[in-house]
């Protein structure tokens, strides 16, 4: 706000003020949304399915999307992530991150790591950390049904991948 402007809502408000007039006072700032953050990734091996966990903080549950690709790409950079697999899946989550407002990162693992427990997810990325929009690629021996959701209190997103 420039200097004249703060100046002429001073006047403003003295005027109001002396003439008895009672102004009701600004709303305080609206609060900083409200974004899950990602704290630990997990994997696990099941009958009939890999799954993978994004564990998140309090908030609201993200909407969550995948991709079947032929090849991952981190965002926002559009560099190509080398990735153990055959296939890729990419996995989104918006609102969603792996850092809180100041920048800190909430998810302190791999960014890369190998899932030599799992039967068909081979590795498992953190792709994409930007403008709330959290990026998970996984690796893959063969192209199967996936099947992607959340869970909330607390707040998950689960990765199911056929064998």
């Amino acid at each position: 706000m420039s200097t004249t402007v703060r100046r002429a809502l001073a006047a403003l408000t003295l005027l109001l003020v002396g003439s008895g007039v009672v102004v009701a006072a600004a709303p305080a700032q609206a609060a900083d949304p409200v974004i899950p953050a990602m704290t630990n990734i997990r994997t696990g091996l099941n009958t009939g399915f890999d799954r993978v966990v994004l564990d998140l903080t309090a908030g609201p549950a993200p909407a969550v999307s995948y991709q079947l690709t032929d090849e991952l790409t981190a965002d926002p950079s559009g560099e190509i992530v080398w990735l153990t697999g055959e296939y890729f899946i990419n996995v989104t989550a918006t609102p969603a991150a792996a850092h809180d407002l100041n920048g800190n990162l909430t998810y302190t693992g791999p960014q890369k790591f190998r899932t030599r427990n799992l039967r068909n997810v081979m590795a498992v990325a953190v792709t994409g950390d930007f403008e709330a929009h959290l990026s998970i690629g996984l690796g893959v021996r063969s192209r199967t049904a996936v099947h992607v959701f959340t869970l909330t209190s607390p707040n998950r997103v689960v990765i199911d991948v056929a064998h």
